[in-house]
């Protein structure tokens, strides 16, 4: 016999999701429906919590108390950078690999690096810069018109100033 289910416990789930779509019910339902939860009024809630984030495949945190489900999201600097990147909004299922060409602000990236700074590794916030730079390299774009791998060597030789403002 499976344990009681303890109403004062906070437990965490993790979804991955495209925008504006709902999750499965088949996947959805055998995480939630035990936890008192009705799966079409949370997949309801993950597509206006999703509605601002079109055309990515992002994770989705769901904090469960009681018989209350809160949404939050898992932010990535990948799909951030290509957020930044404001691309006209393409149908995933009949457009594969695509190229993600354009141009980032160089604020742009460090109101990122901000953002993410809880979760880098780095001990200043020019160590972040360089590793959301270095997603911006992965991604295929530029930064203020440059190669961001141009941009990481000024902030190695001191030409860059990486400050939080």
């Amino acid at each position: 016999m499976p344990p009681k289910f303890n109403p004062n416990k906070i437990k965490f789930i993790h979804l991955s999701c495209n925008h504006g779509e709902v999750c499965a019910t088949s996947v959805l339902a055998p995480k939630i429906a035990l936890l008192g939860l009705a799966p079409k009024k949370v997949g309801d809630d993950i597509v206006k919590a999703t509605r601002n984030w079109k055309c990515l495949k992002i994770t989705v945190k769901l904090t469960i108390q009681k018989t209350y489900a809160q949404i939050g999201m898992v932010t990535s600097a990948f799909y951030m950078i290509i957020k930044a990147l404001k691309e006209p909004p393409r149908d995933r299922k009949m457009q594969k690999n695509i190229k993600h060409s354009g141009n980032v602000m160089f604020d742009g990236t460090v109101n990122i690096a901000q953002q993410m700074l809880h979760q880098s590794l780095a001990r200043e916030l020019s160590g972040t810069i360089k590793g959301i730079l270095r997603f911006a390299q992965v991604v295929g774009c530029n930064v203020d018109g440059c190669h961001p791998h141009d941009i990481i060597g000024d902030i190695n030789s001191g030409a860059v100033e990486c400050s939080a403002s």
